[in-house]
């Protein structure tokens, strides 16, 4: 199985949580992706969302860490979900191939849209766990 680093922002507002519908597999999740090469998970986070959401934001705490096989991709993947806040734009699909659209929604929609959070997504906002990028080391 290849392994693949995916990266998720939750950026809330006003109560509501910034949600994208997926072409691919027609589900709302967070803004995210799939982290690139030479790319820090942080990094990948501020450009996944600046592509499906056209915001620039701040990623901060790690939420929580997600793992899962997908053997029709044959692929052993990590999502790692980051807090996320605006720091300038408004929201606009830039990744039309791969977003419907981007849409603020209710803590309780995020809730049953991705059940793969433990004890779901608004008990998640609520944790928290260390991240650090150690830097390039020889």
């Amino acid at each position: 199985m290849n392994r693949v680093d995916v990266v998720y922002s939750a950026i809330l507002k006003k109560g509501k949580v910034l949600m994208v519908k997926n072409r691919k597999y027609d589900n709302w999740t967070l803004p995210g992706g799939s982290v690139e090469k030479g790319e820090t998970l942080e990094q990948a986070a501020q450009r996944e969302a600046w592509e499906e959401t056209g915001l620039t934001v701040r990623i901060g705490r790690l939420l929580t860490v997600n793992e899962a096989f997908r053997q029709q991709e044959n692929n052993h993947v990590l999502f790692f979900t980051f807090m996320a806040e605006v720091v300038e734009g408004e929201v606009e699909v830039l990744d039309k191939g791969g977003i419907l659209e981007a849409e603020w929604k209710d803590l309780s929609f995020a809730n049953e849209a991705m059940p793969y959070y433990e004890g779901g997504f608004s008990e998640m906002l609520e944790t928290s766990i260390t991240y650090t990028f150690q830097g390039i080391q020889a």
